[in-house]
């Protein structure tokens, strides 16, 4: 059986590049990290509709 760990939060939004991708890791409010991979096509796609989200 695996030993049950608490849940706690998932640290800072981060955003590496990793050879031919870049890796994004959000925290959850449940605890825990949404990690998305995105190529730099769609990185400049959802930076640019965060902006005109945010506007």
């Amino acid at each position: 059986m695996a030993a049950m760990k608490p849940r706690t939060t998932g640290g800072p939004m981060e955003a590496v590049k990793e050879s031919r991708k870049i890796v994004m890791r959000i925290p959850s409010d449940g605890g825990g990290r949404i990690v998305v991979e995105l190529n730099k096509e769609e990185a400049h796609e959802l930076g640019t509709l965060l902006l005109e989200a945010s506007a």
